[in-house]
């Protein structure tokens, strides 16, 4: 019988530590959720690699070190309303709603949606909504929002997630452009956003998040 306890154990002692990551409340958090219960059955022997793992429909479940580092990076506090773009079967929200007030978890995969209600509500994770919608439209009926996570790729950030962002809130999105990727923390000062260069990552870029064409005259 797999030892998943031990292997959150291992995942944080060696993905998690030396990415240093050092906020008691992400690594608690990473250690008590059970990560093998928010993916596919076939796919719970790969739930604490150090890799991101591949879903359906071309998405992925990031790699534990890149969903850490971006929650360190973005330093959630326990009265923050955070928005989750993208929690597919829901462990990112999981562990969120163990540093934040509350989570919106956005996924517009209708499976995968009922999915993470189902895996949230047997985890005992009542502070979180699940909503189902395009992620690029975010969920602007609960914000606006202190912290908003984007859980894949970014190529350009749809307006609609800028605007459902609070006045001196944060946004940490991994920008893709070919095959290299940087996360960066996004600061929002009226109706403006400056960024912030934070680390290296890689996923696909999520339906909604590609480029946008040009404009030409």
């Amino acid at each position: 019988m797999t030892d998943f306890a031990e292997r959150r154990r291992v995942m944080v002692d060696t993905q998690i530590r030396p990415s240093d990551v050092t906020k008691f409340p992400i690594i608690k958090a990473m250690l008590e959720v059970k990560r093998e219960a928010y993916v596919p059955g076939a796919l719970q022997e790969a739930a604490y690699t150090g890799e991101n793992i591949v879903l359906d429909g071309g998405r992925v479940m990031l790699e534990p070190r890149t969903l850490a580092k971006m929650l360190d990076a973005v330093d959630i506090s326990n009265d923050d309303l955070v928005l989750d773009i993208g929690c597919t079967y829901g462990y990112s929200s999981a562990v969120v709603a163990r540093i934040a007030q509350a989570v919106v978890a956005v996924e517009e995969d209708a499976s995968m949606a009922a999915e993470a209600q189902n895996n949230l509500v047997d985890a005992g994770e009542d502070n979180v909504i699940v909503h189902t919608g395009a992620l690029a439209a975010g969920a602007p009926e609960h914000g606006p929002y202190d912290v908003i996570l984007v859980q894949g790729g970014v190529a350009d950030l749809p307006q609609a997630l800028v605007e459902q962002l609070k006045d001196g809130g944060r946004i940490v999105c991994l920008f893709m452009q070919d095959a290299l990727g940087v996360v960066r923390i996004g600061y929002k000062s009226g109706a403006n956003v400056s960024w912030r260069f934070e680390f290296n990552a890689g996923a696909p870029v999520l339906p909604g998040f590609e480029k946008q064409p040009a404009f030409a005259l």
